[in-house]
């Protein structure tokens, strides 16, 4: 496993490839960065809202005081971990035979119809009529498949709770699918990393106008690969255009005796990595699965997991490590969301999720920081980071993918509050829900966050946060898991295959 680093311009970090992560959580940072530089000054950045929700602090605190709360706040997480931890008993230990749904589930309340549609005001704008795909970053025109699959996730929704009339989701559901069953691959096998969404010129990152080709991600595709069975099953109408895309991506390369491979391009050279680590590994492999494809190891939850104590609740863990392996094994929010929101825990069991949920609550409870944590993009160098529960061996790390850490750059996520609380619907995950509420509105869609230590939002808007939100509160609305609910079924080939603990 090994990341493919070029020179960064301007200062800014870029990371072409990893294995063991999303893809598309890499790109972010560089697409990040260049829409500031290009966009700050005509995009108009709305004040947010002041309002005091959950326990978080209602007016700015000096650099003194919020300098001591920190180093408090970093003395209990440091104490917090304890290893071995406390593992999950073997008769919970199970993906879920029929899937998990929520309690709480149903029709949406008017204050969660307007959370919908402000998510959805992000994609109006982000749209390129010329080929139907979606900016990663507000006014930025690159993206990746994962990006472009919360798109697709987001038009779903949008249409679902009746946002989008039929006819304009026909036609940019048609516009999308017509793309991907065209685009240019890399070379000639599967989509690049990275396209300039106005022109479907594969690029580095950041580099609109010049046609690079820099490898593939199968984690990426995974997740596309569970929304185009959501659309072929819920629109049969649309049925031979997903068939296309599938058809037009030589996906026998995406693995190898039962594990996901991507490719990295390095000095002019392929390289050809397993990809994944515990939670998003599981979570696009199972993505995969649907389709027929062998991932028999990369469903594995339990080969290479271990726990360890963080605040006294026992959460699971990658043991390949960058030490290893050389990859960085996060531990974080969002692959379990998603995993609950459009499978019902088939994919990784539901008792690691309630254990991850229920470590960000203790921490709360301990340090009262309100704390819904994973990766996404920054408004402010370097630009993405990865804010982890636990990666290799530290505890509540904030990393960039070299690394380096930014715990001072430790925010709660919007999208992973929003996912946590129409999964769980707990005293916690209202008061998460809440805070996003009051304190992350803009007039272009959702901020991604709020940083911890700098009482302030992360005012970074992005595909992935807004598409996340949508899905999320489909999931509410429909009441069902979204693959079960667009009639999704197993591919038949596969159903053996699958490890059933």
């Amino acid at each position: 496993m090994s990341s493919d680093f070029q020179p960064p311009p301007k200062s800014l970090s870029i990371l072409a490839s990893v294995g063991g992560v999303v893809t598309a959580a890499i790109a972010i940072a560089l697409l990040n960065g260049w829409s500031k530089q290009l966009s700050n000054t005509s995009i108009k950045k709305p004040e947010i809202s002041t309002s005091p929700t959950a326990s978080q602090p209602e007016k700015p605190q000096s650099p003194v005081s919020s300098a001591k709360e920190a180093e408090i706040v970093a003395s209990l997480d440091a104490q917090s971990v304890v290893l071995p931890g406390q593992p999950i008993p073997k008769n919970q230990l199970t993906v879920a035979i029929i899937p998990y749904v929520a309690p709480g589930v149903g029709k949406l309340t008017p204050e969660e119809m307007t959370t919908a549609r402000q998510a959805w005001s992000y994609f109006q704008r982000n749209w390129n009529d010329e080929t139907g795909l979606i900016n990663s970053v507000d006014g930025f025109a690159a993206v990746s498949m994962w990006d472009q699959t919360a798109a697709i996730a987001a038009l779903v929704s949008a249409r679902e709770l009746n946002i989008v009339p039929a006819a304009e989701f026909e036609a940019k559901m048609s516009k999308m699918l017509n793309t991907l069953a065209s685009m240019p691959l890399y070379k000639g096998e599967l989509p690049n990393k990275v396209y300039n969404a106005k022109t479907l010129v594969p690029v580095n990152y950041g580099q609109l106008e010049k046609r690079e080709e820099i490898g593939w991600s199968a984690i990426d595709l995974g997740r596309m690969a569970i929304w185009l069975k959501i659309v072929e099953a819920k629109y049969p109408e649309m049925r031979s255009q997903t068939a296309a895309v599938w058809k037009h991506w030589q996906v026998k390369r995406l693995t190898t005796n039962g594990q996901m491979y991507g490719t990295a391009v390095i000095k002019g050279k392929e390289q050809y990595n397993q990809e994944g680590r515990l939670g998003y590994e599981n979570y696009a492999a199972y993505g995969l699965k649907l389709w027929g494809l062998d991932v028999n190891k990369a469903l594995d939850y339990q080969s290479h997991t271990a726990f360890v104590d963080l605040y006294g609740q026992g959460i699971p863990y990658d043991k390949r490590d960058y030490k290893n392996s050389g990859a960085n094994n996060y531990v974080l929010s969002e692959p379990y969301i998603l995993d609950g929101i459009e499978t019902g825990f088939q994919a990784l069991p539901k008792a690691y999720a309630d254990r991850i949920l229920a470590a960000q609550a203790a921490r709360y409870e301990a340090t009262k920081q309100l704390t819904a944590v994973t990766e996404d993009n920054l408004d402010r160098a370097p630009y993405f980071v990865y804010s982890s529960l636990f990666v290799n061996g530290q505890p509540w790390a904030t990393i960039a993918d070299t690394r380096e850490q930014h715990n001072d750059l430790r925010f709660l996520s919007a999208k992973a509050a929003i996912g946590w609380h129409v999964l769980y619907n707990t005293t916690y995950t209202r008061q998460l829900f809440d805070f996003v509420q009051g304190n992350l509105k803009s007039q272009e869609g959702w901020y991604n966050g709020f940083y911890e230590s700098l009482h302030q939002p992360n005012k970074t808007l992005t595909a992935n946060n807004n598409g996340v939100i949508l899905e999320s509160l489909l999931y509410k609305q429909v009441g069902q898991p979204l693959t079960v609910w667009a009639g999704v079924r197993s591919h038949k080939s596969t159903e053996k295959t699958i490890k059933r603990p």
